[in-house]
């Protein structure tokens, strides 16, 4: 019946003609996407949703942050130890964010995020038992160590401190590093007016 259909309206179609159109009158109706074409997975809703969800916690932190400030520090606050011999170099009135304790070793008086950095020059003519180790320490726990004692390392972070850390930087060996290139030091980038 199809063809005579397509024979009666189209003469004139040539015989290839007609055989594509006859082919076209057989197809189903109800299909939109072409054979052997499959609709998403749930696994592949669950994976999409999960990106967007990450997505939008990552846009609403970074607003959070945005209209919950850090308070910028007040005037400089930087403090800074060695190289040797010279020992801690601090501006004139001492900050009032850290007092000096001891030789590589400073209390923390006012909560803050801080930025420490320094370098760490190890003596490679060293030969002693104790293996190379230097800690960066808050409160007597280590917050960052180096073990490479083969060159030198940069050592620091930003850290979130209270009043009454204490924070210093100790070595297994006195003679593992070379005093006279390694020093560290440390800013007071903002001061925290929401950490408890």
């Amino acid at each position: 019946m199809g063809s005579s259909l397509v024979n009666f309206c189209f003469p004139q179609l040539s015989f290839l003609q007609r055989m594509s159109l006859s082919h076209m009158e057989n197809m189903p109706l109800g299909h939109s996407s072409p054979q052997g074409a499959q609709r998403p997975s749930w696994k592949q809703w669950v994976l999409y949703s999960t990106v967007i969800v990450l997505l939008l916690l990552c846009s609403f932190s970074a607003l959070i942050f945005t209209f919950l400030p850090l308070k910028t520090a007040q005037g400089p606050c930087v403090a800074k130890f060695g190289p040797l011999p010279s020992k801690w170099q601090m501006p004139s009135p001492e900050p009032s964010c850290v007092n000096k304790t001891a030789d590589w070793r400073l209390k923390i008086l006012q909560n803050g995020l801080y930025l420490i950095y320094g370098q760490v020059a190890p003596n490679t003519a060293y030969k002693g038992r104790a293996p190379f180790e230097v800690q960066l320490r808050k409160n007597e726990d280590p917050i960052q160590a180096l073990t490479n004692n083969s060159t030198i390392q940069n050592v620091g972070g930003a850290y979130e401190f209270h009043a009454g850390d204490v924070i210093d930087l100790i070595f297994n060996a006195e003679h593992q590093i070379l005093k006279n290139k390694t020093y560290w030091g440390i800013f007071l980038l903002a001061n925290s007016h929401f950490i408890s």
